[in-house]
């Protein structure tokens, strides 16, 4: 069997708080073509005490690669063949595993959901048993992983030059949705010629909300296909969706929470009419009924809210 091509995580192909347009492609892929990729998590305040497996690279990458602006260690960026401003890349997240044997969570002051209740700096190293797939909280607590990348997304437009990995925007990036974890798919909108994806921000586990800034941040090995869906292929896309096995998923990210569930909820009733060819009123009134709004993060300047509406919902 042919291996499939991998991308590493390192100095050279890593690039450290920021989205950018003008960044060059790490690796090239055709539509649909299978690949791996690795990604690190964390600066040297975060690094566990002798004893756990620390990638070499990690180490590396803190000693040689400046820090574009606060924010995330992405790996990539991945150009699709063909991909032009106005398409939509489908990211099928193909399977997420671990790479270390740790993780970490910090709570710091002035952050968070609740920046003005906690005053010290705490940070957590957090043992990672890769076999049973659990993480040793410190009351002896075994929390089951369920790996996801926090961040996931294409080059933004040109025209905003280089953003900060923290804000999740239309370009998608900082979503911090645990429902994209493996058999999902991610739609994004293309800015920028190649799509130029990147991965990174490895969460272990995760709750909706995020509330303390941070999940269990660790090193994950993505394995990934990149779909285009040329435009005029189907229907425009102006801000990331989801899907999984059994459910679809609408988005909305802005610094005021009842903005992001307009967004996710107006997106929903587009929607419903695209797959179940609804009505704005009856969509609107099925949004009420049965689909779920949940608080995806609250603490990335931008928040996140996501809608999920079941596909048994939807007639064939």
């Amino acid at each position: 069997m042919t291996a499939l091509p991998h991308l590493p995580a390192s100095v050279e192909t890593c690039h450290w708080g920021c989205f950018d347009a003008t960044l060059p492609p790490a690796l090239r892929v055709a539509s649909g073509q299978r690949f791996t990729v690795a990604t690190v998590s964390g600066g040297p305040p975060v690094l566990p005490p002798q004893g756990f497996h620390v990638p070499p690279e990690l180490l590396d990458i803190h000693a040689r690669l400046p820090m574009a602006m606060p924010g995330h260690i992405l790996t990539g960026p991945v150009a699709v063949d063909g991909a032009q401003p106005g398409d939509v890349l489908e990211v099928r997240i193909i399977d997420v595993q671990l790479r270390q044997d740790w993780g970490y969570n910090v709570i710091r002051p002035l952050a968070g959901t609740l920046p003005d209740d906690f005053h010290a700096l705490r940070h957590l190293n957090i043992p990672l048993d890769r076999e049973r797939r659990v993480a040793r909280l410190p009351w002896g607590l075994d929390l089951p992983l369920h790996p996801f990348f926090g961040v996931m997304g294409v080059a933004p437009p040109p025209a905003w030059g280089r953003i900060s990995t923290i804000q999740p925007r239309a370009h998608g990036g900082n979503l911090d949705n645990k429902e994209l974890g493996p058999g999902s798919s991610l739609y994004l909108p293309v800015h920028a010629p190649g799509a130029l994806f990147s991965c990174g921000d490895g969460h272990g586990a995760q709750g909706d909300g995020e509330v303390c800034v941070t999940a269990i941040e660790t090193a994950l090995l993505g394995t990934f296909e990149l779909v285009l869906h040329p435009r005029g292929a189907g229907p425009a896309l102006a801000f990331p969706r989801g899907e999984t096995p059994t459910h679809w998923i609408t988005m909305g990210t802005d610094p005021d929470l009842d903005r992001c569930l307009e967004m996710a909820l107006r997106d929903m009733i587009v929607l419903l009419g695209e797959k179940a060819g609804l009505g704005r009123e009856d969509a609107y009134t099925l949004c009420s009924l049965a689909v779920d709004f949940r608080i995806t993060q609250s603490v990335n300047g931008h928040k996140g809210v996501h809608g999920m509406l079941r596909k048994d919902l939807i007639p064939r």
